[in-house]
């Protein structure tokens, strides 16, 4: 079984749904500390031809809050029309792109939403964003668990959770560096890692290409097309699987 495990983030960008996609199952990595200036609570997006965050104001208890606590600071001071600002912005934003209003409705309804934990945010787009896409990849959280530790311990004690036939789907980005390939080896679980090439599509605007956007920015460009852009991938990478 092929398991990949990723903190939430608030909107992914393709290469998350990608792994997502490809998996046999997908932890979303809750129960472990936040990060600031992470993509847990912002996104990026196309503005105007330039790359700009997005991001939801959330409360600052502590330094060791983790993810599944975090709360959105819904206050006066932390911009409580968060949501409907949000969604202004997009559609400012994506005013010429042609299937921003096929989502338009659903996406508002998200967004206007209030939303008390940070999680629920990012669960709740990440539904909608499975939906669109048709990932039917099952997910799990880490929080409802019993795996601790932390790096590379944490990503092996998930997978030995799982099963022993389980192997460890590893994404493009800090689990490269740290990862501890002899423990994995040692109880018998494989690692494997994702091989992405971000698809080029026609994004409203006049400037160049901007990849690593938020994956909404396919969507609203390409409309129902975008799940073969991101499938055409994910079924070429599952042929190479099957035929080694």
């Amino acid at each position: 079984m092929l398991v990949a495990i990723h903190q939430p983030h608030y909107v992914p960008w393709l290469g998350y749904l990608d792994r997502m996609a490809r998996a046999d199952l997908f932890i979303v990595l809750d129960h472990v500390q936040f990060e600031r200036r992470n993509y847990q609570n912002r996104t990026m997006i196309r503005l105007e031809d330039e790359s700009r965050w997005l991001t939801v104001p959330v409360v600052q208890v502590s330094q060791k809050e983790r993810i599944v606590e975090k709360l959105v600071d819904n206050s006066e001071a932390g911009s409580r029309a968060w949501g409907p600002t949000h969604f202004k912005t997009l559609k400012y934003a994506y005013r010429k792109a042609p299937f921003f209003d096929l989502y338009a409705e659903r996406l508002q309804q998200i967004l206007e939403a209030r939303w008390d934990k940070l999680i629920d945010v990012d669960l709740a787009m990440l539904d909608f964003l499975r939906e669109s896409f048709e990932i039917r990849t099952p997910l799990k959280r880490s929080s409802e668990m019993r795996a601790e530790w932390a790096r590379s311990e944490l990503l092996l004690n998930l997978c030995k959770e799982i099963g022993p036939r389980s192997t460890f789907f590893g994404g493009l980005g800090g689990s490269r560096h740290y990862l501890d390939h002899d423990a994995f080896k040692a109880d018998g679980i494989g690692v494997q890692w994702q091989e992405f090439r971000h698809p080029t599509y026609a994004q409203c605007g006049d400037a160049p290409f901007i990849p690593g956007l938020m994956s909404l920015d396919l969507l609203f460009n390409c409309g129902p097309a975008s799940r073969d852009l991101l499938w055409q991938r994910v079924e070429a990478k599952h042929e190479e699987r099957l035929a080694a």
